[in-house]
């Protein structure tokens, strides 16, 4: 199978890379315009295990300047990871970037892929589409999103509905629920926490650090997402991709604190502000149609994430 991942340089979309390269019969395109600054340092990095593989093939290339009827020519699956991530920076002139990069690439690349023989159309969205909904959210839940950022992503998912609805583009959209895990960005808490431990300086922690996530360790989520490749029954479906077990902001500090040695020195840098105070997710769906059933628990995703940021900061 000849598969495309968009946003491939990057945290989830690297290791989706890795997982699809391991099955013998699929070859890899990845595609990164590289956008953010920390994706020129690191983005390669992220890909140094593969970038020599004999079936995978990198393009670093603005989505927006793609000649999409070449890259796609005897493509089988898209799997379109590419765009701005983050709520906190979605608010303001700031989100140009998000309507650019989620909104108008997904619809090109959708526009793209109109009429083309393709098995899958995997969108990758979130669970800031949700807004906040108490207990285990399932995909039938209205979306609220409580951030620009959030509205870019759930646009992203009604574009792709359109074009399934009326153009039989073979969508598929992934919820995925608060991933973490080794080459985690650097915007995100898990990542700025590690760092500041190592560091020694204090722990930066927006709200009161009560607020819960659903976590989902890199790996798991990267072999669900991979294995929509040969599933059926998934067209026009969305599914919510959650991790092994939940915990509060202020569980992830203290297990942190064991694992460095260290205390941490917290200072509040505000309140939560477009994020939901919990999330949950219902996997039912994914354990049904994908056969998912996510194996890394947190103390060992956490401790997977540490001596990779350790690794990373000796080397530099």
């Amino acid at each position: 199978m000849k598969i495309v991942v968009t946003g491939a340089a990057g945290f989830i979309g690297s290791h989706l890379c890795e997982k699809l390269l391991e099955r013998e019969e699929h070859e890899v395109i990845g595609i990164d315009a590289l956008l953010r600054d920390e994706l020129k340092v690191i983005g390669r990095r992220n890909l140094e295990a593969i970038l020599d593989h004999p079936r995978f093939a990198f393009q670093e290339e603005n989505l927006l300047n793609m000649d999409w009827d070449d890259v796609l020519a005897g493509v089988d699956a898209v799997y379109h990871l590419a765009g701005i991530p983050g709520v906190r920076n979605s608010w303001g002139a700031d989100f140009d970037h998000y309507v650019t990069n989620n909104i108008n690439v997904t619809q090109q690349l959708l526009e793209a892929c109109k009429g083309k023989p393709l098995k899958k159309f995997v969108y990758i969205s979130t669970s800031s589409v949700y807004g906040e909904v108490t207990g285990k959210v399932s995909e039938d839940a209205m979306p609220s999103p409580l951030s620009p950022y959030g509205v870019s992503k759930l646009t992203g998912e009604h574009l792709c509905r359109v074009y399934w609805r009326n153009e039989g583009v073979p969508v598929v959209i992934l919820r995925y629920f608060t991933v973490y895990g080794p080459r985690q960005r650097s915007d995100m808490a898990f990542h700025r926490f590690i760092h500041q431990f190592l560091t020694n300086q204090p722990i930066t922690l927006y709200g009161d650090g009560t607020q819960s996530r659903d976590f989902t360790y890199v790996g798991d989520c990267a072999e669900a997402t991979a294995a929509v490749a040969e599933a059926d029954g998934v067209i026009g479906e969305t599914i919510n991709i959650g991790g092994k077990e939940r915990a509060s902001i202020n569980d992830i500090i203290e297990m942190l604190e064991w694992m460095t040695g260290k205390p941490a020195q917290v200072i509040h840098a505000g309140g939560l502000v477009g994020e939901p105070l919990h999330t949950w997710a219902d996997i039912s769906k994914a354990e049904r149609l994908l056969g998912y059933s996510p194996k890394i628990g947190l103390a060992e995703g956490l401790r997977r994430e540490v001596v990779c940021a350790k690794k990373h900061l000796q080397s530099s």
